[in-house]
């Protein structure tokens, strides 16, 4: 099976002392014309934001924007009206569409925060701007959809062809997914290590996979990821 690796160390980097990022594919100040982006999965951003700290107010369009919050507390407002604070296990959406601004703050004034910030390429552009956000339980020893198009399961409704699973995976145990003819996979490590059809992954790592088939997880340690499947 065609794999892409990308170590953890391999990604861009930006630290504004504030703000200390990981940029998985080209973003911002950070180009590399090897890593644009995965089909429609754009951006995956580590950011680690200290305490009162945060990004004011910014606009964006045509996007499809995810926060993944690993640990602390993210608070988001916008300009639609909606505020909210993310949690660990929840996932947020917004969909920027025509037109949105927002912000992201730490919620705390002293502890850090520890978000992936996901952008994905909407299926049409000029949607109208919405958010959606909940809580996923049962994501532990299995994948969870946590995002699709369609909305499925109780997942977040993703304006594009994406199935998205997070899963808390404990040592020696594995899980198994099937990536489907004109599909491809692209695979996050949070935490800890895994196997991903045997190529060993460490926290920051990420794999893409390119062609169908059958694909098995297994976690060295205490592990935590994300899967997005997407049109090849």
């Amino acid at each position: 099976m065609t794999q892409m690796l990308r170590p953890s160390a391999a990604r861009g980097n930006a630290d504004f002392g504030w703000l200390k990022s990981r940029h998985t594919f080209s973003f911002g100040q950070y180009f590399d014309p090897d890593h644009i982006g995965f089909g429609a999965l754009r951006v995956i951003n580590e950011d680690r934001v200290a305490g009162a700290a945060g990004f004011p107010a910014h606009p964006h369009k045509n996007m499809e924007i995810i926060s993944y919050v690993v640990s602390g507390a993210l608070e988001h407002k916008d300009s639609i009206g909606t505020g909210s604070v993310i949690r660990p296990g929840e996932l947020q959406r917004m969909s920027a569409g025509t037109g949105i601004a927002h912000s992201e703050y730490n919620h705390s004034d002293t502890d850090p925060v520890h978000f992936l910030q996901i952008w994905i390429v909407p299926e049409a552009d000029g949607l109208k701007p919405g958010y959606e956000q909940k809580a996923f339980a049962g994501r532990q020893d299995t994948l969870r959809l946590m995002g699709s198009r369609d909305g499925c399961n109780g997942s977040l409704t993703i304006h594009q062809d994406v199935d998205l699973y997070g899963s808390l995976l404990s040592a020696d145990k594995s899980v198994n997914h099937d990536i489907n003819p004109g599909r491809k996979v692209w695979i996050q490590v949070i935490r800890g290590k895994l196997t991903a059809n045997g190529q060993g992954l460490e926290a920051g790592d990420g794999l893409g996979l390119l062609d169908a088939g059958p694909l098995g997880i297994a976690a060295q340690e205490d592990a935590e990821f994300l899967l997005f499947d997407l049109a090849a």
